[in-house]
This record gives structure tokens, sequence and C-alpha cells, in this order.
């Protein structure tokens, strides 16, 4: 199995990895961290883009685990880019057979709040043929989260 952690926060280090460390404890992975990779917003188009190496790694995982802190009550602007780039170069239904899990953490983050992360997530991969694993907001719950993966 490959597993992908793709971490929507600005630290590197922070609380999102460390909650995603819990749903892949024991697990090989490896990290592509949005805070320094360059993926313009959907329309953008720069030479340094980094889009299509995120998209590769993804295309290569089984699993995919994406995290975010909470930023202004919603997943991280870096998160929602990466989900708004495969708009178009990825086809509907075009990470078939994969799995995700999120990873959504912050300052006790309210029903609202997780209700709207985890209707984005699972509409995300519906529309793109994957397996939706679930999200986990707090080690409790990463732990649940790890053993569907």
């Amino acid at each position: 199995m490959n597993y992908l952690f793709i971490n929507g926060s600005a630290n590197a280090n922070g609380n999102t990895a460390a909650l995603a460390a819990e749903v892949l404890a024991g697990r090989g992975y490896e990290t592509v961290e949005l805070g320094t990779t360059k993926v313009y917003d959907y329309g953008q188009q720069f030479a340094d883009d980094e889009f299509e190496s995120v998209l590769a790694k993804m295309n290569e995982a089984d699993t995919i685990v994406m995290g975010s802190p909470v930023y202004w009550h919603d997943l991280s602007g870096m998160l929602r880019n990466l989900l708004d780039r495969c708009y178009g170069p990825v086809p509907m239904g075009g990470f078939q057979g994969k799995r995700l899990a999120v990873v959504f953490q912050g300052s006790a983050p309210t029903r609202d709040m997780i209700a709207r992360a985890e209707y984005t997530m699972s509409r995300f991969a519906g529309y793109y043929g994957m397996e939706y694993l679930g999200l986990a907001s707090d080690a409790r719950e990463a732990k649940k989260l790890a053993k569907r993966l």
C-alpha cells in the first residue's frame, strides 16, 4: 500500500502533521508540504507551478490523507487550491480505486466547521471515484480512522 500525506498547513511540523502521523502510525508514507510547494490558484499559469508533480504523487498513491488546520472556520486556502486545481486535469472518476482520509484540526472546531469540511472532502472523493474513509479532528478520532486504513 502506498500512502501520501498532503499537508495543507503552513507549519510542516505542526498539529496537522502530528494528527496525520497518528492516523498513519506504523505505515511508511510520503508527505507533500503545500506550504512550500507552489500550487497556484485555478486559472493561473506560472512556469514554476508544481501542481503536476503533486498530481503525479496523488496518482501513485493508493491512500491519500489530506490535512488542514482550521483557517477562518474552514479548510485552508492551500488545500482548497489543490482541490480546485484537480478540476479539469483529473477527469470525473480519475482517482478510481484510491482511498481518501482527512485530518482537520484546530482550536475545538465546531460541528458546523467539521460538517463543512466533511461535505467538501466527501464530495471531492465521490466526484473522483475515491473511497472516502472519513475525517478525524482529534487524537481519539485519528485512532479510529487509522483502523480504517
